[in-house]
């Protein structure tokens, strides 16, 4: 009884987390939108950067290449790449919303890798918050640039296994996945880097971006990825894409529309009720036992 209520507080816990770490990772879009140089190159030293703020947490990387540490190195790799360049090649509404069709493909494959079963409120939950995002950005969403939104669909595939092999590693310690895929995209970036330099201005995002976008919340998200389902674990970030508006409004003062409301409230309602609803429903089972 003890053991399982507190893995239960732990869930809980993992799910504050979660949250923080969507509200981190939502400063990307804007700071990478002011950063004037090859996307590429920014991935890489935003990467390198991070790479440095996991070392001092991991102090040692183990040198033991099992498959999960390389396929999910090489996933978040994708991920980090893919993103930075959709934000670039077209907007960044396109670039998050694709980036958050990651839960249908963690629903369809998650059984296969995990074991871990897409429940029916999880499936309502992806329906609800798929129309939510589709309205959020029902007045920015561009079709037009096709490249980018090719970058967006393969972003949201990377970031669906990723969180899959993060999983995979809950015994273990899912921090050295995201090390050496950060070290592997800044090794992939250094070709990049060399063509040009950045500005003072975009020396500053780089940081922000690498320190506080990235590299914290990304530890935070390898200690709650432990007591939480893949799913979830994607779920509850897609806070991210709302908050994005928000810190837009806050420093260009551009205001989101009626439609951007109600499909960021629909987000918000969706993965606050999937939570809550998975939570009671454990506890339940729990006093029953």
């Amino acid at each position: 009884m003890n053991t399982k209520v507190l893995k239960e507080d732990k869930h809980f816990q993992s799910v504050i987390l979660m949250v923080l770490v969507a509200v981190l990772w939502s400063l990307g879009g804007l700071l990478i939108k002011i950063i004037n140089w090859n996307p590429v190159a920014i991935a890489g030293t935003r990467s390198a950067i991070a790479a440095l703020v996991m070392l001092c947490a991991i102090k040692k990387p183990s040198l033991n290449f099992t498959v999960d540490k390389v396929c999910g190195s090489l996933a978040y790799a994708g991920t980090v790449i893919c993103f930075v360049v959709a934000s670039k090649l077209t907007t960044a509404a396109n670039a998050i919303l694709l980036q958050y069709t990651a839960p249908i493909y963690i629903a369809l494959f998650g059984n296969f890798f995990l074991k871990e079963k897409a429940k029916k409120s999880d499936w309502v939950s992806i329906f609800f918050i798929i129309l939510g995002m589709i309205l959020f950005f029902v007045d920015n969403l561009s079709f037009g640039k096709l490249a980018g939104n090719i970058f967006g669909v393969l972003t949201g595939i990377t970031f669906a296994f990723n969180a899959i092999f993060l999983r995979r590693q809950k015994d273990g310690n899912p921090t050295e996945i995201l090390f050496w895929g950060n070290l592997l995209t800044a090794l992939i970036a250094i070709p990049f880097m060399l063509q040009s330099k950045p500005d003072f201005k975009s020396c500053i995002a780089l940081l922000i971006l690498g320190i506080v976008q990235l590299g914290i919340p990304y530890l935070i998200y390898s200690i709650a990825i432990k007591n939480v389902t893949a799913l979830e674990a994607v779920l509850i970030p897609v806070i991210e894409p709302v908050l994005n508006p928000i810190w837009v409004f806050i420093f260009t003062g551009e205001k989101p529309g009626m439609w951007a409301l109600i499909g960021g409230s629909i987000v918000l309602l969706s993965v606050v009720l999937n939570s809550v609803y998975a939570i009671i429903k454990s506890k339940r089972a729990i006093c029953v036992k």
